[in-house]
């Protein structure tokens, strides 16, 4: 919109223009509308005035009507305009015909209809307009306000006008007078400024009008200034604007709406931003968006974290919105028949609470400076009172908008729940108005089949069950329907809905409760009956949760049927026709009855039952078991077995009648031989088939049901510690090359089901404190170790071997039902069966193998496996090696509370006589395979759950449930509950600890400090190594948990330390963290000399940095570290580990790595290892490594030299450019600094021409350009403020480097040449940063006067040894080496030239520096 500049100065409304047109305002309310017109007009008739004005305008095309009908136009609008405008002027008494028309107009629209038809918009009556594009006609008086002669006249009569309608009500047809004749002003072309005394400003007219109508008019004068005014008078009315702001708080929102259109000062916006800012905590919550979205629009950069930091303190969700709703729920009580009114009030609440969000979210989104500053404001707030419900908000808000800020966002988060900054009342505050929607976003996380989503939202559902169970049982409805995506889900998301669901059903009688229990009743029962396992098991699953919250023992919980002691005679007839249900459905399936005890085990140890079902069941269970499995040791089963029937693993010597067995064998066999299509005997088949796939299972139900009943007594299953096993010989000997594959599977079953037989009893008796318990427990420990050695020598050439599942609850796999016949034995259980322990269902991962290498690559890449190392040094074995690791999901997984067995020290058995006398003394403690055993699998456990998600390595094609086969039972417990128990083993794991550090000592004082002295090669030597390595591994484990950053665990970490510094000072209580971190770094540190390993090394060396990484003053060991890193790395380790390929390369490349980090000068390490190191390799044999770095080989000088150029590139990187400010002193460390860097930088790239292999090449052209890269944008600027003060020193630094360019050039062409892809692919852009170079060095030595010094030549593509390469692919490619291959030569004196250079003229330099310039 063109607008024309008011010449006037615009004057501002005085008191007394203010009291005169009050006046004239309360005359016009007084005195109605005139109406005497000359004539009642005739309904629909032509207006027949005389007047001139009538004439005009009839002639120019307007024809003005009578009554409520529109004036019609018979021309375009803009030929009425031109015609009527040449009509007054070529008029003969013009200009006073201006004053006859207007005279005119203002008689006619004395008449109120004529005046407003006149405010109209005219009828079109021909289709011109249309036909132009436009069917929009506009009134009369926005017409004659478009010619300029009639501008100033016709404002003038509309001013005049106005006080007549100011006060009056809306007419009856709905119009609003001053609103209609405001909008005549609004959008017009221009706006023409007249000097006449009687026309005042238009501005200054509206201000007047603003300060003395009603509110509702008020509003819409403030709002309609930016349609009227031009850009000339935004300064002057928003400094009125501004003023008014003060004298009417009414008229805020449409005030800041206004200044948010208008082009004003920063000083004025932040003025009113003050203003409003002050205001905020009293405004009308409606208001509130408005004023958010001025404070928003008027911030800038420089003031945006100040603003944000004023308005996050002064804005309180809480406490707008708790009165509204304070508001409207009392007026519901006051007015109880006006439900309406105040539901739409709380209405009017939320809708603005949801406005107030969308204006914050849209500046967000479009404004990086609002977002950036927000986080920051919120995380410079420390004190844990000042957080409010507004940062929570404005962190999802902004991670919802804003993606590039995700990160950011998810790193404050965690930091500020660390901190304890975030608690849990945050939470609630946040949430609790939106209950229904939080429940309705976590139904769809989980119905959404993304893993990580789905578990997040059920622990969240399932805190919120246990937190708020009456308003969960609201929205029940909302959650059941979930029920229809269990096929994505898996086994342990599936027990978290069953849980929730049936809380909800049965906690307590609710309307909604008898549906949701219809429901899941329908749901369970239709999983049972499927035949595919994968439904069944959701049956199971659903069913015995469910059973679990009916059978869960009332007397102490308050929150299950208030009031109600014991189980009802129905509910219990509920949970055992239901458990009788599963049971009947998973009979005939040997996988589905193993899952369906497991389930049941993990409902008994994990919740404390009724008495009545723990009665009924440990009845039902207990002769099961023994009907099924035990029989008497005097009946040695008979038939046509594949191998004699002995029994082995006996811990007592038993009378030839007395005494139990595990009647393993004959089951096996009988399974097979059902399965392979035989006959059973009559006897046979009226028996229960049972498979001993459900042996472990089974055991494990019984002993933990004995357990419950007996507060942790098992004497009444204890005879099956000790009891014998139906097997065979195991012992393959010389018979096992001639055993046929059927027999081999068949031993390999054999042995397994064995092994997980006895993890289970150990699992059961671990905690037995009975010093002849514990002597049996560490025999079956003994046992396991020994069958393991024999399993990997059956497996080792049973190729294609699938053994038996010993974890059920699995998604993929499906396995078809095995029956087998029981044999008959009528038991007497002396000491009978089943024991106590948390947590032993589900899969152990790899028992012996140290390392899994899926999670431990990087550490252990040699076979560490115990069984193997034995299987090498005895020399007997086959070439074909087993690791166990591949079987993890075949054996049972160990309970947490077996590692209570590390705390045993030597323990004395008595051997009794026929007279129960002491007949001698056995002394057992727990022997290095069987500690070794149980810190493996301590290792995996640790890793598994305390280990972060991110940084664990996942395998490629392997799903990530994969990882999680083996620890089914650690899952159901929390982080938390596992870094507890650990710290409970602490003390024990030190004494082993300290036991290995003195065994390796004492060993390296009798070999004198000889690597390869006696004892170092040994099956002894190398478990001991393996326990030192499993040992700091779970070290490393714990403290590596960032779980200790949460407040709620800080106790945990001082308890942690404490047995650590109580190893070093003992009985020093109540320790600051600090002096806690810094006794438990000397302690650890103390080790350094007994490593036996560099994997042991690399532990040792990160653990002490997870515990630097606590301290709040870490710099004082940080140099410790570096000295520590650097004797491994100058140390010469065992030679079987370079006998299988040397030290591995990530390991290697993780220790040199932490060295360089770590040591106080990168450059003076960069070059002891270049230039010491390195010669000292290349004069060795090639065999050989560098005396002083013995690390150092031909094999890993890769290693080496990746490591030094990329810590090199990141330390140049990181120092500061400096500036022409800072003091000379600075400008000479820097200067010198940077020689160091480019002279390492030097020998480093040299190092090309010796050691020239393709991984070599590779990160010299890789780290090669980015150090090129670093010194063009952090030493270039240097040296152009330095140049003139240390002129020789730049100039040797120039020329150096020049030289590594140089290298870098003729590195380039060698790629181009050997066509290496992998290499080509940083040649484009090295040269391009070698261009950027040249024309770099060239604008400093201009910018200092010494452009003499600059020498300009084309460089030949020479090889890496400087020879020049004759040889080009074509005329073409040999051109654009000599276009675009050019380098700088800096010299002191111009008449300086390198002699593998081509001359070139003084003309010459110059054009070709241009050129190549560009």
């Amino acid at each position: 919109m063109a607008l024309v500049k008011m010449v006037s100065k615009r004057r501002l409304p005085t008191s007394e223009d203010k009291e005169n047109l009050t006046e004239d305002a309360s005359k016009a309310r007084k005195q109605p509308l005139s109406k005497k017109t000359k004539k009642s007009h005739v309904h629909n008739e032509v207006e027949e005035n005389n007047s001139v004005f009538v004439k005009l305008l009839k002639t120019s095309g307007i024809t003005l009507k009578t009554g409520e009908n529109q004036n019609q136009l018979a021309v375009d609008q803009i030929i009425f305009q031109r015609k009527l405008f040449q009509t007054l002027r070529k008029h003969p008494s013009y200009p006073k015909i201006i004053e006859e028309f207007v005279s005119g107009l203002e008689s006619y629209i004395e008449d109120q209809n004529s005046f407003r038809n006149c405010l109209l918009s005219c009828e079109h009556l021909q289709d011109e307009e249309a036909s132009m594009g436009t069917s929009y006609c506009k009134s009369l008086i926005k017409l004659l306000l478009g010619i300029d002669i009639l501008q100033p006249a016709i404002i003038k009569i509309l001013f005049e006008k106005l006080p007549e309608f100011i006060f009056k009500n809306v007419n009856s047809d709905g119009l609003s007078m001053p609103r209609l004749i405001i909008n005549q002003l609004k959008w017009l072309d221009r706006v023409v400024d007249s000097k006449s005394p009687p026309l005042q400003d238009l501005t200054t007219k509206i201000m007047q009008l603003i300060s003395i109508a009603p509110v509702y008019l008020q509003h819409d004068f403030v709002t309609s200034l930016p349609e009227i005014l031009g850009d000339s008078q935004h300064a002057d009315v928003g400094k009125e604007l501004s003023d008014l702001l003060t004298e009417n708080t009414l008229l805020t929102v449409p005030i800041l709406d206004v200044l948010s259109s208008l082009q004003l000062e920063p000083k004025l916006l932040t003025k009113v931003r003050q203003l409003v800012m002050g205001k905020l905590s009293s405004v009308m919550l409606d208001d509130l968006p408005m004023i958010i979205k001025f404070i928003l629009h008027s911030i800038t950069a420089t003031d945006a974290l100040e603003v944000i930091s004023e308005l996050r303190e002064k804005l309180d969700l809480q406490h707008c919105i708790l009165p509204s709703l304070l508001q409207a729920s009392q007026s519901k009580v006051k007015n109880k028949g006006q439900k309406s009114s105040s539901g739409n009030q709380e209405n009017s609440g939320q809708d603005c609470v949801i406005l107030l969000f969308d204006v914050i979210k849209s500046a967000v989104r479009y404004e990086k400076i609002i977002s950036e500053a927000w986080i920051k404001a919120i995380e410079n707030t420390t004190s844990v009172s000042e957080h409010k419900v507004l940062d929570l908000a404005m962190l999802f808000i902004i991670y919802s908008t804003n993606t590039q800020t995700k990160k950011c966002i998810e790193r404050v988060l965690r930091n500020k729940i660390r901190s304890g900054c975030f608690q849990e009342q945050l939470l609630q505050s946040t949430f609790y108005i939106h209950y229904l929607e939080v429940i309705g976003a976590l139904v769809t996380h989980i119905c959404s089949g993304n893993e990580a989503e789905v578990d997040t939202a059920l622990d969240v559902l399932l805190d919120l069950v246990v937190l708020n169970p009456s308003a969960m049982r609201l929205n029940a409805v909302f959650v059941k329907g979930i029920l229809d995506y269990l096929d994505n889900m898996s086994p342990q998301q599936i027990r978290k809905l069953f849980y929730i669901l049936s809380t909800l059903a049965f906690s307590k009688q609710h309307e909604a409760s008898s549906h949701i229990q219809d429901d899941m009743h329908l749901v369970i029962r239709k999983q049972l009956s499927s035949t595919m396992f994968k439904y069944k098991l959701t049956g199971i699953i659903g069913a015995v949760t469910m059973a679990g919250i009916i059978a869960a023992d009332r007397s102490r919980s308050s929150s299950l049927t208030p009031g109600r002691g014991d189980l009802s005679s129905e509910q219990c007839t509920q949970v055992t026709s239901l458990l009788q249900l599963v049971h009947s459905c998973s009979e005939q399936s040997p996988q589905a009855s193993a899952l369906y005890y497991d389930e049941f085990a993990n409902l008994i140890q994990g919740r404390k039952l009724a008495p009545q079902v723990l009665e009924w069941a440990g009845q039902t269970i207990f002769n099961d078991f023994q009907d099924a499995f035990v029989v008497d040791i005097c009946v040695v089963p008979e038939g046509d077995y594949p191998f004699p029937v002995k029994a082995l693993y006996g811990l007592e010597d038993y009378d030839s009648c007395d005494g139990i067995a595990i009647n393993l064998l004959p089951l096996l066999f009988s399974r097979d031989f059902v399965k392979d299509g035989g006959r059973l005997t009559s006897q046979e088949s009226d028996q229960k088939l049972v498979s001993p796939l459900c042996l472990a299972p089974y055991f494990r139900l019984l002993r933990l049901c004995v357990d419950r009943q007996h507060n942790g007594n098992l004497e009444e299953i204890d005879g099956l510690l000790d009891c014998p096993i139906f097997l065979t010989d195991l012992e393959p000997g010389e018979r096992l090359e001639s055993m046929s594959v059927q027999e081999r599977s068949f031993i390999c079953s054999l042995i397994f089901l064995t092994l997980n037989w006895f993890r289970e009893v150990v699992n059961a008796f671990c905690r037995q404190t009975l010093p002849e318990m514990k002597v049996k427990v560490l025999t079956r420990l003994k046992h396991i170790v020994e069958l393991q050695q024999l399993l990997e020598k059956h497996l080792a050439v049973t190729p294609d071997y699938v053994p038996p599942l010993a974890n059920f609850d699995l998604e993929t796999s499906e396995v078809t039902p095995h029956t087998s016949t029981a044999v008959s034995a009528k038991i007497r259980i002396q000491g009978n069966l089943g024991g106590r322990k948390r947590k032993a269902d589900g899969n152990k991962t790899s028992s012996p193998d140290p390392l899994s290498k899926e999670d431990n690559s990087e550490c252990d890449p040699a076979p560490s496996d115990r069984s193997q190392l034995e299987k090498e040094f005895r020399g007997k074995e086959e070439k074909t090696s087993v690791s166990l690791q591949n079987y993890h999901a075949f054996f049972r997984e160990l309970d947490l509370e077996v590692f209570s067995i590390l705390h045993c020290g030597l323990v004395a058995k008595f051997i009794l006589d026929t007279e129960m006398h002491t007949e001698a003394t056995e002394v057992v403690q727990l022997q290095p395979p069987e500690l070794l055993f149980l810190l493996e699998d301590l290792a995996q456990k640790l890793e598994n759950m305390l280990t972060p998600s991110v940084t664990r390595r996942v395998p490629f094609l392997k799903s990530k449930g994969n990882r999680n086969i083996g620890f089914s039972h650690l899952h159901q417990r929390s982080a938390s509950e596992i870094a507890h128990s650990v710290v409970q083993l602490l003390s024990p794991m030190c004494n082993h600890l300290e036991n290995i550090h003195n065994y390796f000592q004492c060993l390296t004082a009798k070999n004198h400090d000889v690597v390869d002295g006696p004892g170092i090669k040994g099956q002894e030597y190398d478990i001991m190594s393996s326990c030192y390595q499993r040992l700091l591994q779970i070290l490393h484990g714990l403290f590596a948990w960032n779980g200790f950053f949460q407040p709620e665990n800080i106790n945990l970490l001082y308890s942690a330390l404490e047995v650590l510094a109580n190893r070093l000072k003992p009985g020093e209580p109540d320790q600051a963290l600090e002096e806690l971190l810094s006794q438990s770094f000397h302690y650890l540190q103390n080790f350094h000399l007994s490593i036996p390993s560099f994997q042991c090394a690399l532990y040792l060396i990160r653990l002490l940095m997870v515990i630097l990484e606590k301290s709040t003053a870490p710099t004082q060991n940080k140099g410790k570290i570096a000295s520590l890193a650097r004797q491994f790395l100058f140390r010469v380790w065992p030679s079987g580990e370079k006998e299988k390929s040397g030290i591995p390369n990530d390991q290697l490349q993780a220790l040199l790595s932490i060295y360089l980090e770590h040591t106080d000068s990168v450059l003076k390490a960069i070059e002891e290892i270049a230039g010491v190191g390195v010669p000292e390799l290349i004069s060795s044999p090639k065999e050989a490594s560098s005396s002083t770095f013995p690390t150092l080989t031909r094999h890993t000088f890769v290693i080496f030299f990746h490591v030094m150029m990329a810590e090199l590139e990141k330390t140049v990187k990181g120092l500061q450019a400096g500036t022409a400010a800072d003091s000379e002193q600075i400008h000479e460390e820097k200067l010198l600094y940077w020689n160091m860097a480019v002279r390492d930088f030097s020998i480093l790239i040299n190092l090309i021409k010796v050691f020239d292999s393709r991984p070599v090449l590779h990160v010299c052209l890789k780290y090669g350009r980015l150090f090129v890269e670093a010194f063009l944008k952090q030493c270039m600027p240097l040296l152009d403020f330095s140049f003139r003060k240390h002129r020789e020193d730049v100039l040797s630094l120039l020329e150096t480097f020049q030289l590594n360019t140089r290298l870098l050039h003729h590195l380039c062409g060698h790629s181009k040449i050997h066509q290496d892809t992998k290499l080509t692919k940083h040649v484009p852009l090295l040269k391009k940063t070698l261009e950027l170079l040249v024309c770099r060095v060239k604008a400093m030595l201009i910018l200092n006067n010494c452009r003499e010094a600059f020498w300009l030549g084309n460089l030949k593509n020479r090889d890496l040894q400087g020879e020049e390469i004759i040889s080009q692919n074509s005329q073409e490619s040999t051109a654009d080496e000599s276009e675009d291959d050019t380098a700088s030569q800096v010299s002191k004196s111009k008449g300086t030239e390198d002699g593998e250079e081509d001359e070139a003229s003084d003309g010459e330099k110059e054009q070709e520096s241009d050129d190549d310039s560009d």
